[in-house]
């Protein structure tokens, strides 16, 4: 009982932090977006003029999409790259990937939609050399195509890094039974090694869609908040730029939470599912 006593109080700094910087604005949000400016009573008002509002509906419908697409692209490359470095094995040229994927995992934000605007920009180096050959003549940057190329970008490294580990749940006796049962590639995949990374893949996904849903900085500092997703939104309000309304950003970031916890049950139920059927 001595050594778990000890072992609370060490765990207690952790809990003071989580608390003060965790549920307790998360409390402050949710109680703070019950109460309607425009109203000036408490109730339902600001979700019903979020629900009701076209421009708050595009705010989701894009970040939705952005989000989405941004993350299976990634979670598809992030797939296909950690199988190769799983391939590769010890060699120098895989410790070099892994560092490098460590490294641009932290690189977004403002550099990363400089860096975006120096290459793809409307006259950034690539977008004039793909243009002068005749391709890429339609390409935006600034649209929700190019913000889902950006978004893309840094997913990746951030997919490698969750990836690269589910690998090892893979052996390699699986797949030379498999081949000398007379089952190829596709077969093994098929119903070898994609339900066995079929966790790993969804949690993947998870923390990807959440990643991308939450990214303010690179999305604000490439459009200069013009365009119309709910991270801007809620900073517009809680800032100030168009109108002061602390009260209807705490409303659209527990939407936000809201989103992400119906999503993570989601995530739960199909993980429950896929263990029951591996079992069965």
């Amino acid at each position: 009982m001595k050594g778990k006593w000890i072992a609370a109080l060490f765990i207690l700094p952790f809990l003071v932090f989580f608390i003060a910087f965790q549920l307790a604005p998360l409390a402050w949000i949710a109680v703070s977006s019950f109460y309607s400016e425009t109203y000036e009573a408490w109730g339902l008002g600001n979700y019903t003029d979020i629900l009701t509002s076209p421009f708050y509906l595009q705010a989701m419908r894009f970040s939705l999409d952005i989000s989405i697409w941004s993350s299976l692209y990634g979670l598809i490359i992030a797939l296909v790259g950690s199988y190769s470095l799983r391939q590769l094995g010890p060699t120098k040229l895989h410790d070099f990937v892994m560092s490098f994927t460590n490294m641009t995992s932290n690189f977004a934000g403002v550099p990363l939609a400089f860096a975006f605007v120096i290459l793809l920009g409307l006259n950034g180096c690539l977008t004039l050399l793909l243009r002068k050959y005749g391709l890429m003549e339609h390409f935006d940057l600034y649209s929700k195509d190019g913000l889902i190329v950006l978004y893309t970008y840094f997913q990746i490294p951030l997919g490698v890094l969750l990836m690269y580990p589910a690998f090892d749940a893979l052996r390699e006796d699986w797949r030379e039974s498999a081949a000398l049962l007379g089952a190829g590639r596709w077969s093994y995949w098929r119903h070898i090694g994609i339900p066995v990374l079929f966790p790993a893949l969804l949690g993947t996904f998870v923390i990807l869609l959440a990643n991308a849903l939450g990214a303010y900085a690179t999305v604000y500092a490439l459009t200069t908040g013009n365009f119309n997703v709910v991270p801007v939104r809620i900073a517009a309000l809680v800032s100030g730029d168009i109108s002061l309304d602390p009260n209807m950003g705490s409303a659209l970031a527990m939407l936000l939470v809201a989103l992400m916890a119906f999503i993570t049950l989601i995530h739960q139920w199909l993980l429950r599912k896929s263990y029951l059927s591996q079992r069965s």
